[in-house]
């Protein structure tokens, strides 16, 4: 059993990414664990530190079984610790996409809806094997959670973003994101180069860490 740990306190989003990861194994039972309490969104630095001791929480309780667990908000809040604590492998939506986007030498940029994140997310990639390859991010305008729940609008104004990135010279996208993983969904063979879906990423990373 995969757990995907999702540390905000939206159960709709982590019935999201447990069907999309499921989508993409569908051999590889997945499950999702929604946190008691936090944000509906991470949108700030407050926010992220406050996942990070969600994500903690949620560590010392998994069900019995669990294989592999994935941290399910794009800054990988908490993953660090999480690791040491855990006899399993875990990964990150946001982890497992660098890697992903970044794979044979490729430019990457990121889209998301998340400004006040900025140095957070560059921390985090700053951290994996394709930092060098990291152009930047492309950031959507307006309220994070109020433009999820307009889905239309949102899709507009990641695909912006996207071009927005590919403009600067990115050869694959990440929509940057548990919240943004329907629409990356929907987007994701919308553009000429790759654009890298977070949760399907963390779902084939967290697998190949398994062996399986």
């Amino acid at each position: 059993m995969i757990q995907f740990l999702n540390p905000n306190i939206s159960a709709r989003v982590t019935q999201a990414m447990v069907t999309i990861a499921q989508a993409t194994r569908p051999d590889v039972p997945v499950q999702g664990i929604t946190a008691p309490i936090g944000a509906l969104m991470i949108t700030e630095p407050q926010a992220l530190a406050e996942s990070a001791r969600a994500i903690a929480t949620m560590g010392q309780s998994l069900p019995a079984g669990t294989r592999g667990v994935v941290v399910s908000a794009f800054g990988d809040p908490g993953i660090d610790n999480l690791r040491c604590a855990l006899s399993v492998p875990v990964t990150g939506i946001g982890e497992a996409s660098f890697l992903e986007a970044g794979a044979d030498g490729r430019r990457f940029g990121i889209a998301t809806t998340t400004p006040l994140l900025d140095q957070a997310i560059h921390d985090r990639v700053a951290a994996s094997a394709v930092a060098r390859q990291f152009i930047g991010c492309s950031y959507t305008e307006g309220d994070p959670v109020a433009l999820t729940l307009q889905p239309e609008t949102l899709l507009d104004a990641l695909s912006q973003a996207i071009r927005q990135s590919i403009g600067a010279g990115a050869e694959a996208v990440i929509i940057g994101g548990g919240p943004l993983a329907m629409a990356a969904r929907k987007l994701a063979d919308s553009f000429e180069i790759p654009i890298i879906e977070p949760v399907p990423a963390a779902m084939r990373r967290i697998c190949a860490l398994l062996g399986i």
